[in-house]
């Protein structure tokens, strides 16, 4: 399993919960974003986004968010949760999710969220900040994956 998740620099572990499942006896599909967004808030605490964002007032928002379900999860199983940043441009960047089935060991879903920086005070798009930036990268390149700064529109 951990070959699944090996070039995700963040990953938490999360249990399918009884209330998770619909009325089709499976993890509703709204559940898999909720895994999305909790191991991208633990990417954010890892590289210190809301200490910056608490100074500058630039911050991350979601633009855009999309899943592709592999595998039905169920009750009782545990999900293990990737987040990695796979392209950053001025002002926006993607990070990539994988979910991972411990009951089944496989994939059960992959997703992918656009998120872009924004200024909360003036309302306006920003760039991202030369501090976050250099702490995705630096986080990124110690996977050991390849990346590198080209990967980025600088």
């Amino acid at each position: 399993m951990k070959d699944l998740i090996s070039t995700y620099p963040v990953v938490i572990e999360i249990p399918i919960l009884w209330g998770d499942m619909d009325a089709f006896q499976h993890v509703n599909n709204i559940v898999y974003f909720k895994h999305f967004e909790s191991v991208r808030m633990a990417y954010f605490e890892k590289i210190g986004f809301f200490e910056i964002m608490n100074k500058t007032n630039i911050g991350p928002i979601l633009a855009s968010t999309q899943c592709r379900y592999k595998i039905p999860l169920t009750y009782p199983d545990q999900v293990t949760v990737g987040a990695k940043v796979e392209a950053m441009e001025k002002d926006r960047f993607i990070m990539k999710y994988a979910a991972i089935s411990h009951k089944h060991q496989k994939i059960a879903a992959l997703g992918e969220g656009l998120l872009v920086t924004f200024d909360y005070h003036n309302n306006i798009k920003a760039l991202i900040p030369d501090e976050i930036r250099n702490r995705i990268i630096d986080l990124e390149k110690g996977m050991g994956t390849g990346f590198s700064k080209k990967q980025y529109i600088t």
